[in-house]
């Protein structure tokens, strides 16, 4: 007697890839308008004025950030909402601008894409979307730095002088140069700090 042959094996469903790092953004300069999205609005009872012009903005609060319910809705400035890139909504800031995020927990620091208006909590300065909360290593709330790019540092690109690490990377060069100093006062060798 023969064996009947094995019925073929169904085929293995595919597995999804892994989500892509989300890429770099780089700051350029763009025309700020007078009109939407940088016109006065009310959320909540609240007014906030947005700047329609280049401004400088530093602030320090808490950050949270957004994902699936917004995915593939539109943004304040038009754009679609994407929980993978490296986007920010912010309240009064002219849209569209880029923005440092610092997470001063950790130190880590990003630019992102600030396109959309948010978050309407106290406290709350920046609203990041999933992957810029991700690469803060945020998971809930944190306590950030937030610095507007302008477009003069975008310009002259005095924005890349502070990419993440460069803040450390001065620091270690600072006592660096302080230990030369003192080894040049006192003539003693001082060991390197590193």
């Amino acid at each position: 007697m023969v064996a009947a042959p094995a019925p073929p094996s169904a085929p293995k469903p595919a597995t999804p890839a892994a989500p892509a790092a989300p890429e770099r953004v780089l700051p350029r300069v763009h025309r700020l308008a007078s009109g939407p999205p940088n016109h006065p609005y009310e959320i909540k009872g609240e007014a906030y004025v947005p700047d329609d012009t280049d401004v400088p903005v530093r602030e320090v609060g808490l950050a949270s950030w957004y994902g699936h319910p917004f995915h593939g809705r539109r943004t304040a400035s038009g754009e679609v909402y994407d929980m993978n890139r490296l986007t920010a909504a912010h309240k009064t800031m002219p849209l569209p601008s880029y923005a440092r995020v610092r997470n001063l927990a950790n130190g880590r620091e990003i630019i992102v894409k600030v396109n959309d208006r948010g978050p309407f909590y106290p406290g709350r300065v920046i609203d990041l979307s999933r992957a810029a909360a991700r690469q803060l290593r945020i998971t809930g709330l944190a306590r950030v730095e937030v610095e507007r790019i302008t477009h003069d540092e975008i310009r002259t690109g005095a924005w890349r002088d502070r990419t993440p690490g460069s803040a450390q990377a001065a620091a270690r060069g600072n006592v660096k140069a302080q230990v030369r100093s003192a080894r040049q006062s006192s003539g003693t060798r001082v060991a390197d700090a590193r």
